[in-house]
């Protein structure tokens, strides 16, 4: 029977024509093992996924697995990116037993939820090691009929484990200029400076949290060490495999090749990895003025609206990693690897071998079946920069022609949040207005379609229809901190209001106690633990990125609520900061933001007059970590902004007053005064 028909997961409905009878998570499905007397099986996956492909076609599409599954299992189906909370939860029971985790995840359950067997990927003959994935259900069918009483010791014991888990956030306070500073050492003892990554190990992550922390720290403190790391990180970052050389994005991360030491990609690429990529590549331009810094983030920009943004104005979640090779099979990289003779067909034999000496393209190849990735191993600026720029146009038209990857176009509230806000600021900084409206564009469509009347977020949409599922912290901070980007860059007071909305919520559902943060609301739906995770994943934690945005709408309003919870909040970073930087890079930005004030800026003077637009451009342009800007007006004495009440014209003239805590210096008209104030270096 075909339950996922009607879901709006693009990755369920890749599996809603298995033979597998599969069930969406839900107390059906568990009344239905409950009722049968069988376990269930939980597979979580994503759309993007390439092992979670593998494992479909390898033994979800084989008929005689599904036969098994069917009459032995209730199989439930979980998209990781829909349902955070399920996948937190079973994921950090299968690190707790295995000590590793990924997707697929695979997890074997009793009625009530509780586990007792787990693994990820299982292929279908016993490969390295590995039992067969008939073998596994054969086995816990065998343990689940024979020995069930040692599968509930089991099931209650990992329950058991998990409860009694608590999260020791702190509760002294944020941290303090010692705790920042054992962080940033923290940091320069994993960075390697000859190859500009950070971490040891062949598998390399972007890091734009830990790159953020970075630059406020600079732009706070002028630690050169500090700017250095993040310069370090962003050039690796750009000249290497992960970023597409062609047509601008990055890939989810690179792999070492044991074999030669090429940096390969992991193709897939998410909306979330590009959103705040393009942020931190903006930002570092905004430090320093680097071409390339530019470069990068107006071509991910591009990138994420040419082939991510949806018929609705929101962004979709992802690009596969796989695709058509032109053969019918389908084949990871296969839409962004090059040979010589592939080079050869589109350029001519001169061009084709310029490009292949700039882009590391060789005879061996440095990916699979003498296939290369494209990289940047001689740096830029030593060749003739048009020669490049025509190789790169006529490279990407030709690539334009192959099959291409396939697209999950579910929105995800709290990376459409993440694209706002990196939208916004790469529009106002380069003054790209499309840029601006195509953020504004994202924002309308997650209030018409993603809050309800009482600012509850649904986590996803899809076609313009709204999931099922609720939001998560990360959801409403992510959400927030775009809406507040938004309402700095366009002087549109509305955006301050719907984030004070969401941030409301934030504290009245998700807050604890001592500021402990919650991943999931009070009157959600319960499961086995509940999700509480402050540290950085591929994303801001929810726990950090509401901080962000509780701080910064304090900032703007006065609130002193919403002030006090991001402090509160901000303990754990005080915690986890000096012994685990890599991993709370967000909060510790956050903190940074909170150390310098944050600054509160108000640009007041006619809209469209250019005094008022030299100001405001210039506010925006400022390093000050966290500071929030405001620009307009009061009109019949009520003003759009908090910020700019009370606060009038200089001479006629339009002026910039900032403030720490609403305590101003005095205001000033002149750019270059501004300037100094703010810390703009560009």
């Amino acid at each position: 029977m075909n339950r996922l028909a009607g879901v709006t997961s693009p990755y369920l409905l890749q599996h809603a024509e298995n033979p597998v009878d599969w069930w969406p998570w839900g107390a059906e499905a568990f009344a239905e093992a409950r009722r049968r007397d069988v376990p269930v099986l939980l597979s979580v996956g994503y759309s993007a996924c390439h092992w979670c492909h593998v494992m479909a076609h390898e033994s979800f599409e084989d008929e005689a697995t599904a036969a098994y599954l069917n009459e032995h299992f209730v199989s439930v189906k979980v998209d990781r990116e829909e349902r955070p909370d399920v996948d937190a939860v079973y994921m950090e029971a299968v690190q707790a037993a295995t000590g590793q985790g990924g997707w697929p995840m695979t997890v074997f359950l009793n009625a009530e939820g509780e586990p007792f067997y787990f693994g990820t990927y299982f292929p279908p003959a016993p490969r390295h090691g590995m039992p067969s994935f008939r073998q596994v259900l054969e086995g816990v069918n065998s343990a689940w009929t024979d020995r069930r009483a040692e599968v509930g010791e089991v099931a209650g014991r990992i329950v058991g484990e998990l409860a009694g888990r608590s999260l020791a956030h702190g509760g002294e306070g944020p941290p303090r200029e010692s705790e920042l500073h054992a962080a940033l050492l923290g940091l320069t003892r994993e960075y390697d400076p000859a190859s500009g990554w950070l971490g040891g190990g062949d598998t390399r992550f972007p890091a734009s949290m830990v790159i953020e922390f970075l630059l406020r720290h600079h732009a706070r403190t002028e630690s050169e060490g500090a700017l250095e790391m993040a310069e370090g990180m962003c050039d690796a970052m750009a000249r290497s495999s992960l970023f597409d050389q062609l047509g601008g994005g990055f890939h989810r991360y690179v792999l070492r090749q044991q074999s030669n030491g090429t940096l390969v990609p992991h193709f897939e690429k998410m909306l979330y990895d590009n959103a705040l990529l393009c942020r931190t590549y903006a930002r570092l331009w905004r430090a320093t003025g680097s071409d390339l810094a530019r470069r990068v983030a107006l071509e991910t920009a591009a990138f994420m609206v040419r082939e991510l943004r949806t018929a609705e104005g929101g962004f979709a979640s992802a690009l596969d990693a796989d695709s058509d090779d032109g053969g019918g099979k389908h084949v990871e990289g296969a839409y962004y690897v090059w040979t010589p003779q592939q080079l050869g067909d589109v350029l001519g034999a001169d061009d084709a071998e310029f490009a292949a000496r700039y882009f590391g393209v060789t005879e061996e190849g440095t990916f699979e079946e003498g296939a290369s990735v494209l990289q940047l191993p001689q740096g830029e600026g030593v060749v003739d920069a048009g020669r490049v720029e025509s190789v790169r146009r006529r490279l990407f038209e030709a690539r334009d022609l192959r099959h291409r990857p396939g697209r999950d176009d579910k929105v995800v509230a709290a990376w459409n949040g993440l694209a706002i806000a990196a939208l916004a600021e790469t529009g106002a900084y380069f003054e790209r207005p499309d840029l601006v409206e195509r953020a504004t564009e994202a924002a309308d469509l997650l209030v018409r379609v993603h809050m309800d009347e009482t600012a509850r977020l649904a986590r996803t949409s899809r076609d313009g229809r709204v999931g099922a599922n609720a939001g998560v912290l990360e959801d409403y901070g992510d959400v927030a901190e775009g809406f507040l980007a938004l309402a700095g860059v366009t002087g549109e007071g509305v955006w301050l209001d719907f984030a004070g909305f969401l941030l409301d919520t934030v504290l009245a559902q998700f807050t604890g106690e001592g500021g402990a943060l919650y991943d999931t609301a009070h009157d959600a739906e319960p499961l086995i633990r509940r999700p509480q995770d402050p540290t950085d994943n591929a994303t801001p934690s929810g726990w950090t990125s509401a901080a962000g945005a509780l701080l910064s709408y304090a900032a703007h309003t006065g609130s002193e609520p919403h002030r006090t919870a991001a402090e509160g909040a901000l303990g754990v970073v005080k915690a986890l900061g000096p012994r685990a930087p890599r991993f709370i890079g967000w909060g510790l930005a956050v903190a940074e933001a909170l150390l310098d004030g944050p600054r509160e800026v108000a640009v007041v003077g006619p809209p469209g007059d250019p005094a008022t637009v030299a100001l405001h451009r210039t506010a925006l342009l400022g390093t000050a970590p966290g500071a929030v800007v405001a620009v307009g007006q009061q009109a019949d004495g009520e003003a759009e902004f908090p910020l700019l009440a009370g606060r009038p014209l200089v001479g006629g003239r339009a002026a910039a007053y900032v403030c720490r805590g609403f305590v101003c210096s005095a205001p000033t008209g002149e750019v270059d005064v501004l300037k100094r104030e703010l810390g703009v270096r560009v």
